[in-house]
């Protein structure tokens, strides 16, 4: 194989084993996985988003489509490929809630991404030290008092619950507020968005596209709350089979009569409209109680006993409000330059200048792109402290 095309500035050359020799940027690192290198650095490039892949197998450069919430351009990074489907990259001179980040290369939602994109994919994912709760996804027909049960959670519990901000094409209303009411976007670039799959679930409703999206879902989880998804059958079968974790809660009538009455009673609807809101109601209960896709079935026959019921499934008997729990305990200050070493799921953050090292576990990470990937422990120990004991 010859040399390979230089695409980079004169700042830096990386040899590799193959006969490769990579003219680099200052701030680009190069990791190999497989048959493949990548090249990491500033996001500001808009051809490569950041990321390039030469493949050896082919001797050819690939530029990827790229997904996943990515980071801003950072002067510096180590990185280390992890299990053979993600990267790690810790970056230099940074704090320790915004350090960790993952490129993930061959996980199940990458594989999935290249048959769908047919091309290469990576996609990002924020590493969050700390866990949240598992978001709930609660459904269930018109009029069955599925608003009411969660209103009675936010009102019991207000700083342990929050709903994600949806999305839509429409125009905004008279007082309503980007990023309060909707997120209101452009219908190119949310096709777009969804097509990149950074939607749970969508749909198109008298002309418009409403959907909700994992970075809104995740913004909740970042706060310290546990999100809840307030969306019909359809919806939740979009967040099942995505990378979701969730829980899935249907709330059901006692009968379609009781339904019907409860509908006829509000007193503010048409017959037409109320005729239209049953039939939906039917196909919604039918899908909803036979399909496997819920979790739990609540039958609301009567509401004080169907919320002691739903607060059982949330492990919420006894418990009263409280504060937000943060994602992060002590923020700490990285050193600008180290090395990193791995001992089974743990990584050490070694600084020549350092008195004490970092320690990184990544023995209870889960998510990941195209969300965060939450779960990580991240501590300072002595640096006298044999490695193997960290």
């Amino acid at each position: 194989m010859g040399e390979a095309p230089a695409l980079f500035a004169d700042d830096s050359l990386a040899s590799f084993s193959n006969g490769l020799h990579l003219k680099m940027h200052e701030f680009e690192t190069a990791t190999v996985v497989g048959n493949k290198t990548y090249v990491i650095g500033t996001t500001d490039d808009a051809t490569s988003n950041g990321v390039r892949i030469f493949d050896k197998s082919t001797g050819e450069w690939v530029f990827p489509t790229v997904l996943g919430t990515q980071p801003k351009a950072f002067n510096g990074h180590s990185t280390m490929p992890l299990n053979n489907d993600k990267i790690l990259i810790i970056k230099h001179n940074s704090n320790s809630n915004d350090c960790v980040w993952f490129l993930e290369v061959d996980t199940q939602f990458v594989q999935d991404q290249k048959v769908k994109f047919d091309t290469e994919v990576v996609a990002w994912s924020k590493g969050v030290i700390g866990d949240t709760e598992r978001p709930i996804v609660i459904s269930g027909p018109s009029g069955v008092g599925k608003g009411t049960l969660i209103n009675m959670l936010m009102k019991d519990y207000p700083t342990m619950f929050g709903f994600s901000v949806s999305h839509t094409t429409r125009k905004p209303r008279e007082k309503e507020e980007n990023g309060v009411h909707y997120h209101f976007t452009e219908r190119n670039v949310m096709e777009e968005e969804i097509k990149a799959g950074k939607f749970l679930e969508f749909a198109a409703v008298h002309g418009n596209l409403y959907g909700t999206s994992i970075e809104a879902v995740e913004v909740v989880a970042d706060a310290g709350k546990r999100c809840i998804l307030d969306i019909d059958v359809q919806g939740a079968r979009s967040v099942r089979a995505s990378s979701l974790e969730a829980i899935f809660v249907f709330i059901c009538p006692p009968s379609f009569e009781e339904l019907e009455k409860r509908l006829r009673a509000r007193g503010t609807e048409t017959e037409e409209q109320i005729g239209k809101r049953l039939k939906n109601a039917k196909a919604e209960l039918d899908q909803g109680t036979s399909s496997g896709l819920f979790d739990h079935i609540l039958v609301n026959d009567d509401l004080e006993a169907c919320y002691a019921r739903l607060k059982e499934i949330l492990n919420l008997d006894g418990k009263t409000d409280a504060i937000p729990k943060t994602s992060t305990d002590e923020v700490f200050a990285l050193p600008t330059d180290f090395s990193l070493s791995k001992f089974h799921e743990k990584i050490l953050i070694n600084s020549p200048n350092a008195h004490q090292k970092i320690v990184l576990d990544l023995s209870c990470i889960k998510g990941g792109a195209p969300g965060r990937t939450r779960g990580l422990s991240m501590y300072i120990t002595d640096s006298n402290t044999d490695d193997g004991n960290f």
